[in-house]
């Protein structure tokens, strides 16, 4: 079972509809022991960086998702969901995130349009489980804010926005795309699929 994890803000039918379309069960769910005894876990998230921590702490879900990345199950932020994985971020003052990457997310700086929208191109920066059989293609982008990875090699994909912009992150069991993948098309489910093979079936135990 893949838990998605509920914390007021975020595509939770949406995402939870595109599991199930590749064929795995998914439980939208604020409940720690749901979440904790869950097989894989998704983090998504649509609105501001600090609202979205605000409810994290409130709902006790920040430690809950922490414990649950610790566990080394594997764990998928999206969209507003990859920021909360970093340290910390600038977007309407500087709040503390989940700090689970180490890095910052930082507002688009230029004489363009904000926010970055639209249809672009990912670069595949290393090799991935996520990238098992793939080509790189378009994916669908809205954001105002990108993330700055401290590390190098949590770097997985960029894609180009005047700069080079994080599209997926990575460590261990820990993933992120700042894009909606169930929103973007056959590049992005396949991208899905893929962290939802790596997720075991039937191995659920309460921690």
């Amino acid at each position: 079972m893949i838990a998605i994890i509920d914390y007021g803000m975020g595509n939770l039918h949406s995402v939870s509809k595109a599991v199930e379309r590749l064929g795995r069960q998914a439980v939208v769910t604020s409940s720690p022991e749901e979440i904790l005894a869950a097989d894989g876990a998704i983090l998504p998230g649509v609105g501001a960086f600090g609202d979205a921590m605000s409810n994290l702490r409130e709902t006790g879900l920040d430690a809950v998702t922490k414990r649950y990345a610790a566990s080394g199950k594997p764990l998928l932020g999206i969209c507003l969901g990859m920021q909360l994985l970093f340290d910390e971020s600038e977007e309407h003052g500087k709040h503390e995130g989940l700090g689970l990457l180490p890095g910052r997310v930082v507002r688009f700086r230029g004489d363009y349009k904000v926010p970055h929208m639209g249809w672009n191109e990912l670069t595949f920066e290393r090799e991935s489980p996520l990238f098992e059989g793939l080509a790189p293609g378009h994916v669908y982008f809205v954001h105002s804010y990108h993330a700055l990875p401290e590390r190098r090699e949590d770097l997985l994909a960029t894609t180009d926005y005047h700069r080079p912009v994080t599209a997926i992150v990575g460590r261990g069991s820990l993933y992120g795309m700042q894009f909606h993948p169930e929103k973007s098309g056959d590049l992005g489910m396949a991208l899905l699929r893929n962290f939802v093979g790596l997720v075991p079936s039937g191995t659920s135990e309460t921690l």
